[in-house]
């Protein structure tokens, strides 16, 4: 059907395009927090990884960021994906790392295990791709903040019964703290360390 996006993953020539244009999307999604964005290609899933979080971290990733994976997807071809394709190194403690990627929220570690960066170094933080089944707008919690007019709404399914809760002791840090993106299938959401959160 005309405008969907590829099925399949790019192949190796328009790797580039294909992340420079998820890097563009990633970046509206932080500057409208809430905001759901869809990204125009993907690549496939890599085992437990969605699409989504593949992209993103095929845009974001790279050898100076040092990533952690959950114990399931680190058993899949996904680390040694990312290793050849961004070159970034694989850790095995949340506190060590620059990205994180957890594939099952139920599992997920507490967002306070993870880099919240310094009173000096704000920025070395970690920014964590959490995935969920689906997105929803309009409902659920309300988000307010730079970036947003006045106030949007935003569900996600499948997340921990103190997901929100966390989210909210660490947006307390600003201007420490995590950054978060939520990525269903195809979409994401940022939900950078500015915004509060109301439940």
């Amino acid at each position: 059907m005309a405008g969907q996006p590829p099925s399949g993953p790019p192949g190796a020539a328009d790797l580039a395009t294909v992340s420079q244009a998820v890097f563009r999307s990633a970046l509206d999604a932080i500057a409208h927090p809430g905001k759901i964005v869809a990204l125009s290609a993907v690549p496939e899933a890599i085992g437990c990884a969605n699409p989504a979080a593949v992209a993103l971290l095929m845009a974001l990733a790279d050898s100076d960021t040092p990533l952690w994976i959950d114990p399931t997807a680190r058993t899949t071809a996904l680390p040694d994906h990312l290793r050849f394709h961004c070159g970034c190194p694989v850790v095995d403690d949340p506190a060590l790392a620059a990205f994180a990627l957890a594939t099952d929220p139920a599992t997920c570690p507490p967002l306070s295990d993870f880099p919240v960066g310094t009173p000096e170094y704000p920025d070395r933080s970690a920014t964590l791709i959490l995935q969920v089944d689906q997105l929803s707008a309009g409902r659920g919690v309300r988000l307010t903040g730079p970036g947003i007019e006045t106030q949007t709404s935003l569900a996600a399914s499948a997340l921990p019964p103190d997901f929100w809760a966390q989210v909210a002791a660490n947006n307390a840090l600003f201007p420490l703290g995590i950054d978060i993106f939520l990525a269903d299938d195809r979409r994401i959401v940022a939900l950078p360390r500015s915004v509060s959160v109301e439940f």
